[in-house]
């Protein structure tokens, strides 16, 4: 069994695809896939088709395909399946043997529980031995027919970016400055709301340590005009009594 993938560029994919399925056709195989993409907006055209080969005419397809254009890449693979084909091959064999000897004893049955179990018993090796069957026609046919992926794509052309002149250089200059202002103020319009309310919190925060420093410079020029009794909570005409004027005696007690 022949499975395997051939990558090929061509200057027309599409084309390409179209000439490789007569190629195959030709050779008694087919196309059992096919998935095309054509060129846009400078990307690259592209087929892909998944082809079924005779095995013994591999080797001249794979050729005639090498003409679609340059080929980049040719993967092919040989898997041995003989021994699952044997496996196949015995297990189909010993249940029809099985399926022939439950049916002779089904004609010679006499009771009916007889027969329900031994038509029991052929149905379900029927059920088998038809999987068995499907499964060897397909090995079967994977190995008389092998499985191609061929991959078609046109050449990558890189797209053009750079200035080509002094006109396309002054737009891409005035786009990358618009583009620039533009971010600017949307940055700006995000972050206005918060500058704000950090505004605010900063100057609340520096008016209270202004009023805090007022006061503390306040407190002693209050306290050295302030007079003693007041300062000590005495009336000010026990005081009055209390100090005798000036450049006069006091009286004896």
């Amino acid at each position: 069994m022949i499975t395997g993938r051939i990558s090929i560029v061509a200057a027309d994919p599409v084309a390409a695809a179209s000439e490789a399925t007569t190629i195959v056709t030709d050779a008694g195989g087919r196309v059992s896939g096919r998935t095309e993409r054509s060129a846009e907006d400078g990307g690259q055209a592209s087929a892909e088709l998944t082809l079924r080969i005779p095995a013994e005419v591999i080797e001249e397809v794979r050729s005639d395909l090498g003409g679609l254009g340059d080929v980049k890449e040719t993967s092919l693979e040989s898997t041995e399946v003989g021994s699952i084909q044997r496996d196949l091959d015995a297990r189909v064999t010993t249940l029809r043997a099985s399926i022939a000897r439950y049916t002779e004893w089904l004609g010679t049955a006499s009771e009916t529980s007889d027969l329900i179990e031994l038509e029991t018993a052929i149905a379900d090796r029927q059920t088998e031995l038809e999987s068995l069957e499907a499964q060897s026609r397909s090995l079967e046919d994977q190995v008389a027919m092998s499985t191609i992926t061929l991959s078609l794509s046109s050449e990558y052309v890189a797209p053009v970016t750079a200035p080509q002149n002094f006109g396309e250089a002054l737009v891409v200059g005035w786009n990358g400055f618009g583009a620039f202002w533009g971010a600017m103020l949307i940055a700006i319009g995000v972050g206005l709301p918060w500058l704000v309310l950090i505004a605010a919190v900063v100057t609340g925060v520096i008016w209270l340590v202004a009023r805090n420093r007022r006061r503390q410079e306040l407190k002693p020029a209050v306290s050295a005009a302030m007079p003693a009794a007041v300062l000590f909570g005495m009336p000010e005409e026990a005081t009055s009594e209390a100090t005798p004027p000036e450049g006069t005696t006091p009286a004896p007690r």
